[in-house]
C-alpha cells in the first residue's frame, strides 16, 4: 500500500508539476485481476481499486494500518464501475451491476470482490475513512441514489449528481459519496468552485475515452493548478483546495469525502471572478 502525504498551502505553490502529481494524483489505480490499496494521510483516507477476473479478491489488512482486519476501525464504500459483479461480506453475496454501490460498516472481517464474468469484469472503486460507529452494510442501486440535475448547456456544464451516501441516503460514520454524470456536449464540473476545510474530497474520474483527458484545477482560489488526469485516475484535495476542471469530452466521477461533518451542502463558494 502506497503512502501519499499531503502538502500544506506554504509548501504547495512552490512544487513542480511531477511534485503535484506525485502528491496529489493517484494514478495507479487499475490493474487487472489486482486489487491496489493507497493510503493518504489527509483524514486517513484510503483509495483502492479490485478488478477481479477468474478468481475472487480478498480485502486485505494492510500492515500500514496495524489493525487485525480492514474494516476494525474503518467503514468503506465500493462503487462498481464495470461490468456485473459481487461483493461477499462474510456469507452474504450483494450483486452489483455498473453504478451500483454497496457501503460495508465497521467490523466486517471477510470481504471478497469477484466478477460475474471476464468478458465483461466487475470494476470496484473503493474509498474508505476511519469509523467511530457501525453501521449496516448497504446496498443503494444507481436507480435508488438521489438524482439532481444542475448546470446548463449554455454553460458546458449540464450535469447530473447522484448521491449514494450521505444524510439523506445510506447511513455512515463520517464517509460521503455519489457520482455525477456530464451529459453530452458538457465538460465543466464543480464551477462555480468552493473549498470546505471541514471535509477532504477524493475525485476518481472514470469513463473517459482513452484518447480524452481532464484537466483538475487545484489549490486555493486565489493560486490555483491543474493536473491532467487520465481514465481511472483520482485527485486528492485537502480542505483548502478547490476541486473543479473541465474535460475534452463528457465524462463521469466519484466524489467521496470524510471529516467534519456529513452535509453535503456545507462550501465556501469560490466566485468566479476573484480566482487566479
Amino acid at each position: 500500500m502506497k503512502t501519499y502525504l499531503m502538502a500544506d498551502p506554504m509548501r504547495y505553490p512552490r512544487m513542480n508539476t511531477q511534485e503535484l502529481r506525485e502528491t496529489f494524483l493517484i494514478d495507479r489505480l487499475y490493474e487487472p485481476g489486482a486489487l491496489q490499496l493507497n493510503y493518504v494521510d489527509l483524514d486517513r483516507a484510503v483509495v483502492g481499486m479490485a478488478a477481479p477476473l477468474d478468481s475472487p479478491l480478498a480485502l486485505p489488512t494492510p500492515p500500514e494500518l496495524r489493525a487485525d482486519f480492514f474494516t476494525e476501525r474503518r467503514e468503506l464504500g465500493a462503487l462498481n464501475i464495470g461490468g456485473p459483479g459481487v461483493v461477499h461480506v462474510g456469507d452474504t453475496a450483494y450483486p452489483l451491476r455498473n453504478l451500483d454501490l454497496l457501503y460495508i460498516g465497521r467490523g466486517n472481517p471477510d470481504v471478497r470482490f469477484s466478477s460475474e464474468s471476464t468478458k465483461s469484469p466487475a470494476v470496484f472503486y473503493l474509498l474508505s475513512y476511519p469509523a467511530h460507529a457501525v453501521h449496516p452494510v448497504t446496498v443503494v442501486k444507481k436507480e435508488d441514489a438521489q438524482p439532481t440535475e444542475i448546470g446548463s448547456v449554455e454553460t458546458c456544464n449540464r450535469r447530473t449528481i447522484y448521491k449514494y451516501i450521505h444524510l439523506g441516503g445510506a447511513r455512515s460514520c463520517q464517509l460521503v459519496m455519489g457520482v455525477t454524470h456530464l451529459h453530452a456536449g458538457s465538460v465543466w464540473n464543480t464551477m462555480p468552485a468552493h473549498t470546505h476545510m471541514r471535509r477532504s474530497e477524493v475525485y476518481l474520474y472514470f469513463d473517459v475515452p482513452q484518447d480524452a483527458r481532464i484537466l483538475h484545477l487545484m489549490g486555493p482560489p486565489q493560486e490555483t493548478r491543474h493536473l491532467i488526469v487520465s481514465n481511472c485516475e483520482a485527485a486528492v484535495s485537502p480542505g483548502w483546495s478547490i476541486h473543479a476542471g473541465a474535460g475534452t469530452q463528457a465524462y463521469k466521477f466519484c466524489w467521496g469525502m470524510g471529516g467534519e461533518n456529513q452535509d453535503y451542502a456545507d462550501m465556501d463558494p469560490a466566485p468566479l471572478e476573484a480566482m487566479r
